[in-house]
């Protein structure tokens, strides 16, 4: 076994907030993945880690996947619920589809974990990665629908008040993701690659750590597809009612 298939008991072991995705359900999400990046000019792609969103409104969930070489399968490493953008009010858009590149050129940042007017900690408590990949042409959710930019991120949520709904569509278009996956993926660089090259290059970089341990298998990707199941997968279960009864007022704006 490749030696970067050993992060699944990493993960298993740091990410509180998991799904346990059954064989063939990995299998089909392997397949959608390398579609995706086949669609991108990206199909030999491997020998690093991907991560892969499914926006469905039925699934809501994130996947780490790898692959030593190209040809080979695509092998699961974890899996946790997030939520994606919500369509149907102002200034919401549909999270993108396609693939995104996680590069310095859209530098990330930190949360300073302050509360907005709604008294919601919109990326999370203090010092939690903002994965930023820039302006892209996003989906409107409202009016007319069409297109216009949004900025897309990938980031923590409010702990107490918005990370129980992860599973559910709750954001402007963002991608939130639990705390503890932001604190993995952000301590291992799981899709460090061109953060990492620029560091070994003599730069400093204050968005990363100097206690991180960097994964040699970093990667640069980030995929989003939509698999429009119109069932919820007992995978992927939504946020029960005492959750959502606990939605703060603006909750739905916090990205």
């Amino acid at each position: 076994m490749h030696r970067a298939l050993q992060m699944r008991a990493v993960f298993a072991r740091e990410v509180t907030r998991r799904l346990r995705v059954p064989p063939a359900d990995q299998h089909a999400y392997g397949e959608r993945l390398q579609t995706a990046l086949e669609a991108a000019n990206l199909g030999e792609l491997a020998g690093e880690f991907v991560v892969l969103v499914d926006r469905a409104a039925n699934v809501q969930a994130l996947f780490i996947y790898f692959r030593a070489m190209p040809g080979e399968r695509w092998q699961l490493i974890g899996a946790s619920p997030v939520a994606t953008g919500r369509p149907g009010e102002f200034d919401h858009f549909l999270t993108p589809l396609g693939v995104f590149e996680h590069t310095p050129g859209n530098m990330d940042f930190r949360a300073e974990g302050t509360m907005n007017d709604n008294g919601i900690r919109g990326y999370g408590k203090r010092d939690m990665r903002i994965y930023d990949f820039g302006w892209v042409d996003g989906e409107r959710g409202w009016g007319k629908g069409g297109y216009s930019q949004m900025r897309f991120q990938m980031h923590a949520t409010d702990p107490d008040r918005l990370e129980p709904l992860l599973g559910i569509r709750h954001s402007k278009g963002c991608v939130r993701i639990p705390a503890s996956l932001n604190t993995f993926l952000d301590h291992h660089g799981i899709i460090d690659a061109e953060y990492e090259a620029l560091v070994a290059s003599g730069k400093s970089l204050w968005v990363l750590h100097p206690d991180r341990e960097a994964t040699p298998w970093a990667g640069r990707f980030i995929v989003v597809v939509d698999s429009e199941r119109k069932t919820r997968p007992a995978w992927a279960p939504a946020p029960g009612s005492k959750a959502r009864a606990k939605v703060p007022a603006g909750g739905d704006t916090a990205d």
